[in-house]
């Protein structure tokens, strides 16, 4: 059986945006039969978070630093594209 991945939410302050896009995220994975873990994080934090995780949906410009794959999370505010991020985001889960 594969490990589960974990996706880090991040936003400005960690808190409120992070919380929603999770659950908008884990809800659509659920619906698609895909499980995952989940860590949020402050935008100012994920560098240091990074390594212990697979990859990053954020709501806010993450460092150029970030060598793991950064999902751009404004979909799930704004509603527009919503559909594409849930399959880049699935296409993650899945490989």
């Amino acid at each position: 059986m594969a490990r589960q991945k974990t996706i880090l939410f991040a936003c400005g302050t960690g808190i409120a945006t992070s919380t929603a896009v999770n659950v908008a995220v884990t809800e659509a994975m659920k619906m698609r039969g895909l499980t995952f873990n989940a860590q949020q994080a402050k935008a100012t934090e994920v560098p240091g978070l990074a390594d212990s995780v697979d990859f990053i949906v954020a709501t806010t410009p993450i460092s150029a630093s970030v060598t793991k794959p950064v999902i751009k999370g404004l979909a799930f505010l704004t509603g527009i594209g919503k559909d594409k991020v849930l399959d880049e985001i699935e296409a993650q889960l899945r490989k």
